[in-house]
């Protein structure tokens, strides 16, 4: 089913009003907090008043029978907040289950009613919500298996907004061929990206209009109005790249989608702390918070620099072969 564009715009206004009501700074800190990583309840309320666990599912497997596309915007939508959410690792996994030659359905109906959270182990040391998933995918050389028996253990990092495990299984049986996950994961990521480095950027776009200094508010003062700009620049460029990643899913496309997003939230977070001062480290505000998802974005599924050297190697293979 094509999704309008009216359709996903509904989509997205009503995934921002569900976290505007529930979902603001100090309930993101009060999920962090919680046991599972992550608020339960706006959980259970994004699945069942929008379904947001179930957009990728075919509607034969109880979904929604939608795109990439509308998975991607709602997990934008989520980034804005620093939402912890179990949302990207359960898209992966119903990805994968698809993928089957008989997929599971009583499996895949699950997760698409967020009863149950998927988890796909690209990385077994830093797999997003591993410690509390109910079914985990893992990527091998042989492909996709899943991992039926499994022990794991939360793993801290710097970035408290996003919980990570490390997964060890114990029993697997083969899945199918891989449908190309790692690089739906980097698309899906640097969508997450730029939703977070955009409102990172109204916030501190707000706080020089506010903050007052030589007796006029920061933000008229040309250099930053400069500065600012260029960083919006860089935040709809890379939206743009991710919108054409989504649209065209490739491991060209995902690996320019990374990069692209990476720099820009990476940028966008520098600059926010400089132009906050020294508020922006301190627990209370929400910059430090961006500051240290933007890092963390830049390193779970691989450095730019190494997103680089792939499309370095991809393009001298290709001048070589013509």
């Amino acid at each position: 089913m094509s999704t309008t564009n009216e359709e996903r715009t509904l989509l997205v206004q009503t995934v921002r009003d569900l976290v505007a009501k529930h979902a603001g700074p100090e309930q993101v800190r009060t999920a962090m907090a919680a046991e599972a990583g992550f608020d339960r309840k706006l959980w259970t309320l994004l699945c069942e008043q929008v379904g947001v666990a179930a957009l990728v599912v075919p509607e034969e497997f109880g979904g929604a029978g939608g795109e990439l596309a509308d998975a991607a915007a709602v997990i934008t939508e989520l980034g804005r907040a620093l939402v912890p959410s179990p949302l990207l690792g359960t898209t992966l996994t119903e990805l994968a289950l698809l993928a089957a030659d008989q997929p599971d359905t009583e499996t895949l109906e699950q997760l698409a009613a967020g009863a149950l959270v998927g988890a796909v182990a690209l990385d077994p040391d830093y797999v997003l919500h591993g410690d509390v998933a109910d079914v985990v995918v893992g990527l091998g050389a042989d492909g996709l298996s899943r991992w039926t028996e499994f022990t794991a253990t939360a793993h801290p990092t710097m970035d408290l907004t996003r919980r990570l495990a490390r997964v060890q299984p114990t029993r697997t049986e083969p899945l199918g061929v891989d449908p190309g996950l790692a690089d739906t994961a980097a698309i899906l990521l640097a969508a997450e990206s730029v939703g977070a480095a955009a409102r990172c950027l109204e916030l501190t776009v707000e706080y020089t209009k506010e903050r007052v200094q030589f007796g006029r508010p920061i933000g008229s003062f040309q250099a930053l109005k400069h500065r600012m700009a260029d960083l919006y620049v860089k935040v709809q460029t890379a939206g743009a790249v991710v919108d054409e990643a989504v649209a065209n899913p490739s491991s060209t496309t995902a690996a320019l989608a990374h990069i692209a997003a990476t720099e820009a939230f990476v940028d966008v977070a520098a600059e926010a702390v400089q132009m906050h001062g020294g508020i922006a480290i301190t627990w209370e505000h929400d910059i430090q918070l961006y500051f240290k998802r933007a890092h963390a974005c830049a390193q779970l599924l691989g450095q730019p620099i190494e997103y680089l050297r792939s499309l370095e190697s991809e393009a001298l293979a290709a001048h070589v072969t013509s």
